[in-house]
């Protein structure tokens, strides 16, 4: 089993979420480095010299520095910059931890490659940058790795070589070559590819409970937060649309676009038939809508909408839609619309219900949101009331049809088939009409801006629970859906922030 370093990131900030803070993930990290060691040397007759940068992974050299001094090496660190610029706050922890231990810990500042100095050593421990690089090194990180090369002696890397993409195994200019390479909870996918620089590899456990890959958490959030620029111009967060409403719900296809434009896509169109479209654009002036002929979709509407699935990045498809004889039809047509223009698609509500008579897999990346009822129409049976057994019926499910389903309930069950994710965010206040609209809303717009169809639908399910619980906390369970959409940027914006209302609940 691998796992690559966005999702080891994404993976830590879950931890820290349920209850395993970084801190220990680091302790653990440096004492198996420092195990390692202890395992191969005598400290009385070992020399030891390691490299720490700013991050994490000097964190990680930190800790290691601290055990093998207590377990009677001599230990040198040379830290690559000033220590002020030690941002990574597990790693300035243990920085200062340090400080009182200089009588036996030589610390050797290098902000500048003139500074770098020549030891006498036995044991080089390479902890400058670890994961998730991806271009050349820069001074004095490159000359430390000239450096560390030039060393004649055992050397050891934490976590990954540096100057190796962990990812694909890409030599990034210089990179160091180690004889001993312990990387943490999985290996990385680019280690095996670069066994010359890897040298002998080794997982360790670092207290990450193989159980938190299947919840989400804030860093499924990361995941899908795309970055902003200065230079951004409008359509570049994605252009959402939004299909359904009828002469009775109106205000199912308005949510999802409000949902939508509070994660941040640039446009959300609405088309709906023409007197409901009238009756959304009176709702918001954020919302534009494409009126289309007759009080309920119709195949003279397809027309209309492939013109705007041109311009769209993302379509969600069914919430208020209603289930007209005629319905079914045209949703098909519209499918096979989305399918030739190879954009995401979600359907929900009365658009999964069509879907469920025609289902089949499709050329565009789907995504499913149904309920217990609607799942129960979608494959003929009710799910499991047993969540184990739930989880393997909506895996399966989902390899089935192609699609990632995300079934809505007390625990939300998300699949694409391969992977399966549990969400325990929300309440039962949200069983109030609506919440689920403002559920495809922030799936369309991660969707429409460009995320993986299963990253997208955990992120969501993620954001739109904690929504609800934050509203619960507020208002108790006297919400309505449209009090999740002011709840939804403090979320994305930093959703560790729900950690506080998650430990007041339990």
């Amino acid at each position: 089993m691998m796992i690559t370093s966005r999702e080891m990131r994404a993976l830590e900030l879950n931890s820290e979420y349920f209850g395993v803070s970084r801190l220990q993930l680091m302790e653990n990290a440096g004492q198996s480095i420092a195990h390692e060691i202890t395992a191969r040397f005598k400290p009385d007759k070992t020399r030891i010299a390691i490299f720490c940068g700013l991050g994490g992974n000097g964190g990680d050299g930190f800790v290691a520095a601290r055990h093998l001094t207590c377990l009677g090496f001599k230990v040198n660190i040379i830290l690559a910059g000033k220590p002020a610029n030690i941002r990574d706050d597990p790693a300035q922890k243990n920085w200062r931890a340090l400080q009182s231990l200089k009588d036996v810990i030589t610390i050797h500042e290098v902000y500048d490659s003139s500074l770098i100095p020549t030891i006498k050593t036995d044991v080089v421990v390479d902890a400058l940058l670890g994961i998730g690089l991806k271009g050349a090194l820069r001074p004095p990180i490159l000359q430390l790795v000239k450096k560390i090369n030039e060393t004649k002696a055992f050397h050891v890397s934490v976590d990954v070589p540096t100057g190796i993409n962990s990812d694909s195994g890409e030599v990034l200019g210089e990179a160091v070559k180690a004889d001993l390479t312990v990387t943490f909870h999985k290996t990385k996918p680019g280690l095996p590819k670069a066994k010359k620089h890897a040298g002998e590899l080794i997982v360790k456990d670092i207290g990450l409970p193989s159980e938190f890959e299947g919840f989400t958490g804030p860093g499924d959030v990361s995941l899908v937060v795309k970055p902003r620029s200065a230079e951004a111009h409008k359509g570049d967060f994605g252009r959402l649309m939004v299909v359904g409403g009828s002469e009775v719900f109106s205000g199912a296809p308005a949510l999802v676009a409000l949902a939508a434009l509070r994660i941040g896509v640039d446009v959300a169109y609405v088309a709906a038939p023409h007197k409901t479209a009238y009756a959304i654009s009176s709702m918001s002036p954020n919302l534009i809508t494409v009126k289309l002929e007759g009080d309920h979709l119709n195949p003279h509407n397809v027309a209309v909408i492939k013109r705007y699935l041109e311009m769209s990045t993302a379509v969600v498809m069914g919430p208020g839609l209603g289930l007209h004889e005629k319905t079914r039809d045209v949703v098909e047509a519209i499918v096979d619309a989305v399918e030739k223009a190879k954009i995401p698609l979600l359907l929900d509500a009365d658009g999964l219900k069509a879907f469920a008579e025609f289902k089949r897999k499709i050329g565009s990346p789907l995504v499913l949101t149904p309920h217990v009822g609607e799942y129960r129409i979608l494959t003929g049976k009710r799910p499991s009331k047993k969540l184990e057994r739930r989880r393997v019926e909506v895996q399966a499910v989902a390899k089935k049809l192609g699609a990632v389903i995300l079934l809505k309930g007390h625990v939300d069950v998300v699949s694409d088939g391969k992977r399966v994710k549990l969400n325990f965010t929300g309440n039962p206040g949200m069983t109030v009409g609506g919440t689920g609209d403002i559920l495809s809303g922030v799936v369309g717009a991660f969707l429409a801006q460009g995320a993986n169809p299963f990253e997208a639908a955990v992120a969501g399910a993620f954001v739109n629970g904690a929504a609800g619980d934050f509203v619960q906390e507020e208002k108790g369970f006297h919400m309505v859906s449209t009090d999740m959409l002011e709840w939804i940027p403090k979320v994305m914006d930093d959703p560790m922030s729900h950690l506080r209302v998650r430990k007041s609940a339990s």
